[in-house]
């Protein structure tokens, strides 16, 4: 598995995505005792369902991949990359989705809220300053029936501008489906 040094991995729920993103830092790891991968997770435990979600996914994460580790940062996504970014170190973000879902509806009063556009332009720098190699995984939503209701299409609007913007910032995406990957873009 060649190793983009930017990549966007976009899929489904189930698609096989997050996977795909584990695999990658893997293999990253497994090319020398020296590199270390970084798993910056951005959901929030905000019910019962997501908590015993999360702890899933953690164990199975700590399986497959023992030695990453597991930053949990529903907002800050940019300074995260920034803080845990290294030459050696590969930065997995799960994901893409989640992160801007907790921007445009955070809980909390409105005056808490970050503003996604601003936030979505530092990310875009930290991604293009990234020293070492970075994988971001997001959802691809925008396949189906057009929503009903304002909030919901503004959404699926705003991700989709998302995934273009990180997309042309990446040298590779991926778009995974049934658990197989499928090349949209190789830059050599």
């Amino acid at each position: 598995m060649s190793m983009a040094r930017r990549e966007l991995i976009l899929g489904g729920q189930k698609s096989g995505k997050s996977r795909r993103g584990e695999q990658l830092a893997a293999a990253w790891l497994a090319r020398s005792p020296a590199h270390r991968a970084v798993l910056i997770a951005t959901a929030q435990a905000l019910d019962a369902e997501m908590r015993a979600r999360i702890a899933r996914h953690r164990d199975d994460r700590a399986a497959r991949v023992p030695a990453m580790t597991t930053v949990e940062e529903p907002l800050a996504l940019a300074q995260a990359i920034r803080d845990h970014g290294a030459p050696g170190t590969l930065v997995l973000v799960d994901c893409l989705t989640l992160w801007l879902t907790n921007l445009m509806a955070p809980p909390g009063p409105p005056r808490a809220r970050v503003g996604a556009d601003r936030a979505i332009a530092e990310l875009l720098g930290a991604i293009a300053d990234a020293p070492g190699p970075l994988v971001l995984v997001g959802n691809e939503i925008g396949l189906g029936v057009i929503p009903l209701g304002r909030e919901v299409r503004r959404f699926v609007d705003a991700l989709g501008g998302l995934n273009q913007q990180v997309a042309a910032a990446c040298e590779r995406v991926t778009l995974m489906a049934a658990g197989l990957p499928l090349t949209l873009k190789e830059l050599a």
